[in-house]
C-alpha cells in the first residue's frame, strides 16, 4: 500500500515528507523533483514568502544511488526564513514573541485554539498553513516519476480566477507540459484579464479564488473497484484533492452540469470502430465510471476560495479578551491558484500511483511493469483498446 505524512510548521526548521510503499529500482530524478517545487512558487499573485524561499528536497532515505531500496523515502525541506523565528519557533524554553490572539475568518485558527485548548493561535496555524503543500508537491513528483515508466502523465491549468473564465475556443493545450504562463492559463486573452483582477484585488487588501482543471492522460482501464467504497478511485480523488488547504469543491468530467442534463445527454455513449476497438466520442464522465478508468483521459476539477488572510481584514474576536477586533495578519498572497493547480497534479499523482501498485503490485518496479502489460495485453487481445 503506498501512504505518506508529513510533518513541520510553516516557520519551522523544516518541512518532512515519508513516503512508503514505491517498489524498489525506480529511477529518482531529483531535478524534476526541484522542478516541481519551483512551479509550486511561482505565479503572478504571490507573496513575500515566495521571495525569501527557494525550495529543493533532499532526500535523506530510502534511494540510493538514484534509485528507490524498496524502504520508506525521507524527504527534507529546509524552511529559510526559520532564521527569523528561532526564538518564536523554539522547541524548548520561555515563550518568545506576541501571541496571535485575532483569529481569521475562513481559517483553522479559533477552530483550532478551541480543539487543543490552545491560547496563541500561531499553534494551529504554523501546521494549517498551504506552506504545507511543498512537502506535497515533492512526493507527488516521486509519484510522477513512478507514473512515467507507465506512460501516464498529469497537467494542470487554471479555468477561473477571481471570476475570469477561460474560454474554452482559445484554450491552447500544445502548451502543456511547458506551460510558461504566470497563472498556468492556457487562454493568453483570459490570462491578461485575470491579472487585472488580481492587481485591483491587490489594491483593495482582497484576495481571489478559482478553479483548476487536472488531466491526466495515458490510464488503462479498470484502475480502482465498483466493488467497495474505499476503492473507488472516484473517492479517492476526491478525498485527497478536498484535503489541500482552502479547497472547497472537486468534480470530475462534466461534474455538477450533469445535473442540469436529461440522461440521453449526459452520459459518453460506446461505440466501435471498423477495427472493433471501442471508442467514445465524449467524455463527460472525466474517465472515470462505476468507481473505476475507462480509458479516456481523466479530468478533475478543484474550486479554491479565496485566501483567508486579507490586508484589510474581516471582523473577528480576540480570544484572550474575548472582545471584537479585526483579524491578524499573516505575510500572504492575493491569489495561489495557480500554486494549487501544482499541488493538486501532485495529489493526483500520489492517488494513481497508489492505484497503479494496488492493481499491480509488485516489490520491483520491473515486477510491476510486468504485471501492468500483461494486463493490457489481455485486455487489448479481446478488446482492441
Amino acid at each position: 500500500m503506498l501512504r505518506f505524512m508529513t510533518a513541520g510548521e510553516s516557520h519551522g526548521k523544516t518541512l518532512t515528507g515519508i513516503l512508503e510503499g514505491l517498489p524498489a529500482g525506480l529511477k529518482i530524478d531529483i531535478d524534476s523533483v526541484n522542478h516541481e517545487l519551483e512551479r509550486r512558487q511561482g505565479g503572478y499573485g504571490r507573496g513575500g514568502r515566495m521571495k525569501i524561499e527557494s525550495d529543493t528536497a533532499e532526500i535523506v532515505s530510502g534511494v540510493r544511488f538514484g534509485e528507490t531500496i524498496g524502504s520508506p523515502i525521507t524527504i527534507l525541506i529546509k524552511n529559510r526564513d526559520h532564521d527569523n523565528w528561532l526564538k518564536k519557533m523554539a522547541a524548548f524554553g520561555e515563550p518568545y514573541g506576541e501571541k496571535v490572539t485575532a483569529v481569521r475568518p475562513g481559517h483553522a485558527d479559533l477552530n483550532g485554539v478551541l480543539k487543543y485548548d490552545r491560547k496563541d493561535a500561531r499553534d494551529i496555524l504554523e501546521r494549517s498553513s498551504a506552506r504545507e503543500t511543498a512537502m506535497r508537491v515533492a512526493v507527488g513528483a516521486i509519484c510522477k516519476n513512478f507514473l512515467e515508466v507507465f506512460g501516464i502523465k498529469i497537467f494542470s491549468h487554471v479555468i477561473n480566477l477571481g471570476g475570469i473564465l477561460v474560454d474554452k475556443n482559445n484554450l491552447n493545450f500544445s502548451k502543456l507540459p511547458k506551460n510558461d504562463s504566470e497563472l498556468n492559463a492556457l487562454d493568453s486573452e483570459a490570462e491578461i484579464k485575470m491579472k487585472a483582477k488580481i492587481d485591483e484585488a491587490k489594491n483593495n487588501g482582497d484576495t481571489l479564488g478559482g478553479v483548476f482543471e487536472i488531466i491526466i492522460k495515458g490510464a488503462p482501464v479498470g484502475l480502482g473497484s465498483h466493488i467497495s467504497l474505499e476503492n473507488r478511485l472516484d473517492a479517492k480523488f476526491a478525498a485527497a484533492l478536498m484535503s489541500i488547504q482552502a479547497i472547497k469543491g472537486v468534480e470530475i468530467g462534466e461534474g455538477f452540469e450533469l445535473a442540469n442534463l436529461p440522461g440521453s445527454l449526459a452520459h459518453d455513449e460506446i461505440f466501435l470502430d471498423d477495427e472493433g476497438k471501442i471508442f467514445r466520442k465524449t467524455n463527460r464522465a472525466g474517465g472515470i465510471e462505476g468507481g473505476m478508468t475507462n480509458g479516456e483521459d481523466i479530468v478533475l476539477r478543484c474550486a479554491m476560495k479565496p485566501i483567508p488572510t486579507l490586508m484589510q481584514p474581516l471582523n473577528s474576536i480576540n480570544i484572550e479578551t474575548k472582545s471584537a477586533i479585526k483579524a491578524s495578519k499573516e505575510r500572504s498572497d492575493v491569489t495561489a491558484v495557480p500554486a494549487a493547480s501544482v499541488v493538486g497534479e501532485a495529489m493526483s499523482a500520489y492517488v494513481m500511483a497508489g492505484a497503479i501498485l494496488e492493481m499491480f503490485g509488485g516489490a520491483v518496479i520491473t515486477d510491476t511493469l510486468q504485471n501492468y502489460r500483461a494486463y493490457v495485453s489481455r485486455i487489448n487481445a479481446r478488446w482492441s483498446l
